[in-house]
């Protein structure tokens, strides 16, 4: 690993039940970082919760459309409200993530498996977004 990633185990959770909410009452979720290749986490994550009746928005600025659905640069083009942040980046721009999602009024950010980052977690929290960390949406949402 190199050294200027800088690896952080999560600080805390919502509870089980708080995640469990999130999701049943969740509509939008958009996901960073989503790429068009199936055989990547984020596609088969984002598969699944299509599948599952939400509404998808792939954010990433190298493509135009992936799973069907119209790319978005960034989190600000999105032209509607967004219930989830689901993060598939490198740690190193989690703060731009977090700053976008508070600016657009996201509920929550929602860190994949092996992400968390603690700065940006408490920023997100005292602007009243649900925080939860180095979890997969998919995994979650199958305990439903």
């Amino acid at each position: 690993m190199s050294d200027d990633v800088n690896c952080e185990l999560p600080d805390s959770n919502p509870p089980t039940e708080e995640m469990r909410k999130l999701l049943l009452e969740a509509k939008v979720i958009a996901i960073v970082g989503l790429s068009d290749n199936p055989e990547r986490a984020s596609n088969r994550v984002a598969t699944y919760l299509k599948k599952q009746g939400y509404k998808i928005i792939p954010v990433n600025p190298t493509k135009s459309e992936i799973l069907g659905e119209k790319c978005y640069s960034t989190l600000s083009e999105i032209p509607e409200p967004v219930d989830i942040i689901d993060i598939f980046r490198k740690v190193d721009v989690i703060p731009q993530i977090v700053d976008e999602a508070i600016k657009i009024s996201a509920k929550a950010v929602w860190m994949q498996l092996g992400l968390a980052h603690h700065e940006s977690a408490e920023k997100a929290r005292h602007a009243g977004l649900v925080v939860v960390q180095s979890k997969c949406t998919k995994i979650e949402h199958e305990k439903l």
